[in-house]
């Protein structure tokens, strides 16, 4: 064990992080470029054939990052795109970055380091950052903007130079150290176990940016929120800010055990697609209104009324529901596509009922930090189901490849046992474990 690791673990002070050694080499989860082509034509790309644990070269850390040895993770769909290689080989991303400059070129490497999420203690700063110390817990946003881009200045998504930390780049998450840029960083709630404040940055903050803030949907109280695979972890996130926000929510889920777990979070309304008939392949619209007028008929059903907003993040399977579903004058508020990018529906159903979309991608800073600010209040909780060593995490991304989780999927890297990492346990004991660990058993 390296002297910085051990350091670490024991919960050492700034003096003795900043006295400790980096080590030249680090674990992490990751792929390899030569590994482009192992699935050939199969339809099953299995994630656990791709993603490696082993060591890694630490990298030199350039004057706006901080290095932060990473006590957990979690898991997210970017990391499946990238051990599925698809749609496009995540290299190439780090092939096209590391040709802007030097300190670009050090992701352009053979194998990419994974990970979107992380909370863990800062051990070095780059020379240029001023407002964080060795020694500080903090969460990671997955979001890397380029602050020298003037739109970023206005909103730090909408810069041409913003990626997705460990997707678009390299030094990810899922590893016992990751290089952050110190305009990604976020206090760690400090009631918060490190695993459960790993799971918050990339779906917390991605939901309420779609919901609350006023780039998204900008929902009120009172708004019937349609929410699409209601039960993974930004769908968790997203039940639970609507009922904050005093909206109505109307979750779709796929099992009775997803239903249950969404029951017991408050969700007002829960709906089995598979009692609407919604599979993955809604190819003739026919089906796709069918299928859209069962839905409605039971939200009018049990609501009353139409919905307001629908969170639509599953992509090609309902995206043509949610444009017919939704409300006269209503939005559909979308991010990525897990069920495939082609989406279809009918043009009319947008145009002629004066319908909105909109795109949402991640979540700015100033975004992340009100986000983590409910966190740390204790008025939102963390969507943990269960936790792996990073060791199998192999089998933590197979779980959320087959949609067979629940919430979000945590990832032990240094931290060597679950539980660890509060600070604040009378602000934990306030609370409440049970609301805390509302997941937990189902």
């Amino acid at each position: 064990m390296s002297t910085m690791i051990e350091a670490v673990r024991r919960g050492a002070g700034p003096e003795a992080l900043t006295a400790a050694e980096v080590p030249s080499r680090y674990r992490a989860a990751y792929i390899r470029a030569e590994d482009v082509d192992m699935f050939g034509v199969t339809s099953d790309r299995d994630v656990r054939k791709s993603i490696r644990v082993g060591d890694v070269p630490m990298p030199e850390l350039a004057p706006d990052e901080v290095l932060v040895a990473v006590m957990a993770s979690s898991v997210n769909y970017n990391t499946v795109w990238s051990a599925t290689f698809s749609p496009v080989p995540t290299f190439e991303f780090l092939k096209r970055f590391g040709a802007q400059g030097h300190w670009e070129k050090r992701h352009d490497l053979p194998h990419h380091v994974l990970g979107s999420d992380a909370s863990g203690v800062i051990v070095r700063v780059g020379s240029g950052v001023r407002r964080w110390a060795p020694g500080d817990h903090v969460v990671a946003s997955p979001v890397q903007a380029d602050e020298q881009e003037a739109a970023s200045h206005a909103d730090g998504m909408l810069g041409d130079q913003q990626r997705a930390w460990g997707y678009e780049t390299n030094f990810g998450g899922l590893a016992d150290f990751a290089v952050v840029r110190a305009t990604q960083l976020i206090p760690k709630p400090p009631h918060l176990t490190w695993e459960e404040a790993a799971t918050t940055a990339g779906c917390a903050g991605t939901a309420y940016r779609m919901l609350i803030s006023d780039r998204g949907a900008r929902m009120k109280q009172g708004d019937v929120v349609l929410v699409w695979g209601a039960a993974g972890g930004l769908g968790m996130y997203a039940v639970q800010l609507i009922r904050n926000g005093g909206g109505i929510a109307v979750g779709v889920v796929s099992s009775e055990r997803k239903r249950e777990a969404l029951l017991r979070l408050g969700c007002d309304v829960v709906v089995n697609r598979n009692d609407i008939g919604i599979g993955d392949d809604l190819s003739d619209p026919a089906q796709v209104i069918e299928a859209g007028k069962r839905l409605g008929r039971i939200i009018r059903r049990e609501i009353g009324e139409d919905p307001h907003i629908v969170f639509e993040h599953v992509g090609k399977a309902t995206f043509g529901i949610s444009m017919y579903v939704v409300r006269r004058g209503g939005a559909v508020v979308t991010c990525g596509s897990s069920t495939g990018y082609d989406h279809q529906y009918d043009n009319r159903y947008l145009w002629m009922k004066l319908k909105r979309l909109i795109g949402s991608h991640g979540a700015n800073l100033q975004e992340q930090w009100e986000c983590h600010r409910l966190l740390g209040l204790g008025k939102l909780m963390p969507a943990l189901s269960c936790t792996y060593p990073l060791e199998e995490i192999g089998e933590a991304a197979r779980l959320l490849q087959v949609n067979d989780h629940i919430g979000k999927i945590g990832v032990l890297c240094l931290a060597d046992r679950p539980g660890l990492g509060v600070t604040d346990p009378g602000l934990r004991e306030r609370v409440g474990e049970d609301r805390i660990n509302f997941l937990q058993g189902v």
